[in-house]
């Protein structure tokens, strides 16, 4: 008989977790190196313990749980996700693939089991980058692309520092943040969108993730009066935003996989009776093909320039870009095998939001496991994935770590 998962406990311990760290009015809003992720921490590394594993903290606060069996040699096979959270959050995200992780070296004992390679869960720190940016950041900086002695020196968006917040709460290990190199990863995670749910598969197999493109954009007019001035003598800052708004949807429209959003935007001096002389906005741009994204970029960057031979000032910040990633196709296709072992619905698919995995894909082969988010709400209390979804994951990444650590 195939070994399973315990899946009273991790169901039990996902409702355990997302009881921790809610405020006064009862949203969970554990971010980053704050007590509440203390809390969150103390609560994982209790349950680490119970299981055996060794606990190594590195200097950026990633936590690693490490079951080395009898025998195991090597570099480990390493599950994970996060712990942290925005600000009134679901219960799912993050968490799921840690206590997965943690889920699967539990069964593996039980079953009296004993891989050739050690096994790892990690909970990596500020994967939401709520408090300190950049997101992604504890697997960033283990990945080797950001340095630990800048991370730690982030200033928030309380003031506070990220290193000073990880001595207070206990989390500021002696390891160097990549350590532990992964012989494989493995993350699994809700979806956080429609497309499993809709087209009725119990799994998604992430064979890539999109490349992500952030700017700050700020265009400037002229200030005028609402009334007096006639709209062939106006230059608005607010108008122009909302050229480029248009632009930018529809060039998504258009271009194969992509998506565009503007999340932000504000305007000077913002009063109902006086044009706006600025327009401060965000962009958002995406799309799993790196020179479509780069066409997108340049397409954006000439409708700019055309705004400044109109006579608009134009500025742009760049605030992230990183590349589209391409997951391990071993694991991908070991994903899939195990699915159809268990005679589940899987399909291949492409990630639309980051995730740790992508960053440790840069040092070590990686791949996603998904399950169906319903309605594909994420980032909200709203979050929800069924609980046979949820144990059907577990078991399959028990599946795959199995493959993978033998």
């Amino acid at each position: 008989m195939t070994p399973m998962i315990d899946a009273a406990r991790l169901l039990s311990r996902l409702q355990q977790l997302g009881a921790t760290g809610r405020d006064e009015a009862g949203r969970l809003c554990r971010i980053a190196a704050s007590d509440a992720d203390r809390d969150g921490r103390d609560l994982l590394c209790r349950w680490l313990a119970e299981a055996g594993l060794r606990i190594e903290i590195d200097r950026i606060g990633n936590i690693h749980g490490i079951w080395q069996p009898d025998g195991a040699t090597g570099d480990p096979v390493v599950m994970g996700s996060h712990i942290d959270t925005v600000i009134d959050a679901g219960i799912y995200d993050g968490c799921y693939g840690v206590l997965s992780g943690l889920a699967v070296i539990e069964a593996m004992q039980q079953a009296g089991l004993r891989p050739a390679r050690p096994l790892a869960v990690v909970a990596y720190t500020n994967e939401e980058g709520v408090r300190y940016a950049p997101d992604m950041m504890g697997s960033l900086v283990a990945a080797g692309g950001l340095a630990a002695d800048a991370a730690l020196a982030v200033i928030g968006t309380d003031g506070t520092t990220l290193g000073a917040e990880l001595e207070r709460i206990g989390y500021a290990g002696p390891h160097e943040p990549g350590f532990i190199k992964p012989h494989a990863y493995v993350e699994l995670h809700i979806e956080q969108g429609p497309i499993l749910e809709a087209e009725g598969y119990a799994l998604g197999a992430v064979e890539n993730l999109q490349g992500i493109s952030w700017q700050q954009v700020t265009i400037g007019g002229s200030a005028n009066h609402a009334g007096t001035t006639p709209m062939t003598l106006r230059r608005d800052a607010g108008v122009a935003a909302a050229r480029v708004l248009t632009f930018l949807d529809q060039l998504a429209r258009q271009t194969p996989h992509a998506v565009a959003t503007v999340g932000t935007i504000g305007f000077e001096p913002n009063a109902i009776n006086v044009i706006p002389s600025t327009a401060s906005f965000t962009i958002d741009l995406r799309n799993p093909d790196e020179e479509r994204l780069k066409s997108q970029e340049a397409a954006l960057g000439e409708f700019l320039a055309e705004l400044e031979e109109e006579g608009f000032s134009v500025t742009t910040e760049r605030l992230a870009r990183f590349q589209p990633v391409i997951f391990d196709p071993r694991i991908v296709a070991s994903i899939e095998k195990a699915a159809a072992d268990r005679q589940l619905r899987c399909r291949r698919m492409t990630s639309g939001a980051g995730h740790d995995a992508q960053m440790i894909a840069r040092i070590a082969p990686a791949a996603m496991i998904f399950v169906p988010s319903r309605g594909g709400i994420s980032h909200n209390p709203a979050e929800f994935t069924a609980d046979s979804d949820l144990i059907a994951g577990a078991n399959i990444l028990f599946d795959v770590a199995r493959s993978l650590s033998q």
